[in-house]
């Protein structure tokens, strides 16, 4: 039986976090730029993330860092954008 620690927990779930996020989208009930698509991603990437503390993997390490990266970056231009559209016209 597998010895699982709090960490690889915390990986699992963020997994499922990233699968939900991905069949949701593919299923149409998320749309690819929202906020809810964006944040599974993120906190699912994160939690994979701190699953490396068990045992370190550089490729995932890259992986998932820029997963984060790319999840803030849209999340930053979803805030953006609905700024924009909030703004009157002159």
């Amino acid at each position: 039986m597998m010895d699982l620690q709090w960490y690889d927990w915390v990986g699992f779930a963020g997994t499922f976090m990233i699968l939900a996020a991905f069949f949701l989208l593919q299923a149409g009930r998320l749309q690819g730029r929202g906020l809810a698509y964006q944040l599974l991603n993120l906190l699912g990437a994160g939690g994979v993330l701190v699953s490396l503390l068990g045992k370190f993997n550089a490729p995932v390490f890259v992986l998932e860092l820029a997963w984060m990266l790319i999840s803030v970056y849209g999340i930053a231009h979803s805030i953006k954008s609905r700024g924009a559209a909030d703004t009157p016209s002159a």
